[in-house]
Order: structure tokens, then sequence, then C-alpha cells
């Protein structure tokens, strides 16, 4: 059987812009699949070229065993595809956008009700089927969405930020359903900067930052990959870098300790790998005692897919996501002084 989604070597620039460099991902039927990286990661431009929208400019892409540059109108039949942000017409009710969907689908009349049906059905979305979708909140937009690219049956469905802006109980909605339709046989391909989600929901990752690949495999996988306990230090709110890089070399020389990471971007804390069940915990705060360094802020965790991140790029996925809205709002600045 072919993989739902098969590509190899994408590349897709905008101008002087690389939005993805190499991302090359197989992704099996009915498993659901993750994009996890910060802001401007390449994402979206990934789905954007799976999805038929954008044509890349080198690499390969197919789903289902169909080339997606050689045949997007058949493409199109086995997938779809919620963007993150949609704009439905206000005046419109829930039930007559899905008529719409349904009519520019081709779908006959009596299929297209039974299909109505079901999805709405599903979604937890009858009683709000002949209400305007001007009046919908955030989360009953999202289902909505949800109902939408599924009127089709499609053997794929490509979420971009399925849950972003939602609320803790939509967005567990949208999970509960993620899982019920992959259970069914339906394969899911989402992208996302929410950790917990990702952890959550995906049988398998990739994790992409600057328009590559740099790890995947099953959130387990991943984080075993890793190695060891997380312990992150403030030695003061904002430690001076000297002080910082005092702290790493002591620490380093603590047998209970595999690596250690100033991470600048927060303060110059200290992101520490240690050995799992030893007292790690103690025996650092001992060593910074001894040589006569506070302690601002200590904790132990197991790995998270953050600590994944930061082991391949020496960054958090927020301090990425941080760094991307600055460069945003520096060339919005520059635009503005321009004109």
């Amino acid at each position: 059987m072919a993989p739902a989604v098969l590509i190899e070597n994408l590349q897709k620039r905008y101008g002087t812009v690389e939005a993805v460099k190499d991302v090359s991902l197989q992704i099996e039927p009915g498993e659901i699949f993750g994009l996890l990286g910060p802001n401007g990661a390449g994402k979206t431009t990934t789905i954007r070229c799976l999805c038929t929208l954008t044509e890349p400019d080198a690499g390969k892409v197919e789903v289902a065993g169909i080339s997606v540059l050689a045949n997007p109108r058949l493409v199109r039949q086995y997938l779809g595809y919620v963007a993150q942000a949609v704009a439905p017409d206000k005046v419109l009710t829930g039930r007559e956008l899905l008529q719409l969907q349904a009519a520019l689908y081709h779908l006959p009349r009596s299929l297209a009700t039974a299909r109505i049906e079901m999805v709405l059905n599903q979604l937890g979305l009858q009683e709000y089927a002949d209400k305007k979708t001007g009046t919908y909140s955030g989360g009953l937009q999202k289902r909505l969405d949800l109902a939408a690219g599924l009127l089709h049956q499609p053997q794929v469905l490509v979420l971009d930020e399925p849950t972003v802006g939602l609320d803790i109980e939509s967005r567990y909605t949208v999970w509960s359903f993620l899982r019920q339709i992959r259970e069914a046989g339906t394969t899911v391909l989402l992208t996302s900067h929410y950790l917990e989600e990702i952890d959550m929901l995906a049988d398998r990752v990739a994790i992409i930052d600057q328009g590559k690949v740099i790890a995947a495999g099953t959130p387990s996988q991943l984080k075993d990959q890793v190695g060891g306990d997380r312990i992150t230090l403030r030695i003061r709110e904002f430690t001076p870098n000297d002080e910082a890089v005092t702290a790493k070399t002591l620490l380093e020389a603590v047998p209970a300790v595999q690596e250690v990471i100033i991470n600048a971007a927060q303060g110059n804390s200290l992101n520490l790998v240690v050995d799992p069940q030893s007292n790690a915990l103690s025996t650092v705060q001992q060593a910074l005692q001894t040589a006569g360094l506070p302690t601002f802020g200590i904790a132990q965790s197991r790995p998270s897919l953050d600590d994944v991140y930061l082991a391949a790029t020496g960054r958090t996925l927020l301090d990425a996501d941080l760094a991307a809205a600055a460069t945003r709002d520096e060339k919005a600045e520059r635009k503005k002084q321009m004109r």
C-alpha cells in the first residue's frame, strides 16, 4: 500500500526567502502525524504545497501514490484541508455553508444531505446548524470548518493549527473528534506549535525548524533520544553572562549532570540534562551553595518535545516564536519608515 502522504526533498522559495529548504516526510494510512515547529518554520508552506495551493520549486509530493504536481485535480479528491484562518460568509447558516461546500465538491443532492447530517451529528452542531455562522463562537466555527473539510470523506485530512485561539474545552472537543476519525481510518496531518497538542494526539511527529526537518519519530522515541531528566535552573532572575558561564563549568563537573546549556533568551537560565532516578536536584543545589552561587529557581522534570527541540537547536520553541515575532515586527517597522 502506498503511503498516505510522501514528501521528498521539498523546497520552496519566496523571492530571497527560503520558506522550505529540505523537508522529507512519509505518513502512513490511518495515523495522526504532527508537524511541530515555531511560527515561520515552514509548516504552512509545506502543507500548502501538499494541498496543491502552492507549487514547490523542487521535490516530490504524493498523496496515496498520486503525484501532486502531475495530477493536482485528482489529488484534491483525496484531501480535506482546514486552514488556520477561515472567513465564512457570516450571513449563511451552518447548514447553508455546508450545502455550498457540497456543491463545490459536486456531491449529488441526496448524498450531500446525508453527509451534512452525518458531519453535523459527528461534531455536535445540530442545534446550531440553522443559525447564522456570524453568531458562532470560535470553537463552533472551528468545528464547522472540520465539518466542511470532511464532507467529501477524504482519505487525508490536513489541518493547519486546528486549535489556535480556542479555549481548553473547545480544544479537547477537537482532539476527541480527531481521534475518532483516526479510528475510522482517516489519516490526519496537523501542524501546531502547541507542544501538548502534538504530544497528546500524534502517533508520529516531525519537528521543523528554519525550513528543515530536524527530528522525526514517535513522541516517546524523540524524548528517549535526548535521554535523562531535565533541570531548569535560574541563579538569579537575570543572571550575568559571566556568572552563568561559571555555573555551567561548575555543574558540568557534577557526576550526575550529562549536559548544561545556557539559555540566553531567558535571562541566562541553565538547562541541565541529568541522570534519571538520581538525586541530581539536591546535588546541583549543593554544588551551587558550596561555590557561593544563589538559586533563584530550580525544577526537575521528564523530557518533553520542547527538550527535543532545545537539544537540536539550542533554543526552546517559545524562544523561536519570540524571535520570529521580533523579526516580523522589525520588517513591518522598516516598511512603515519607507513609506
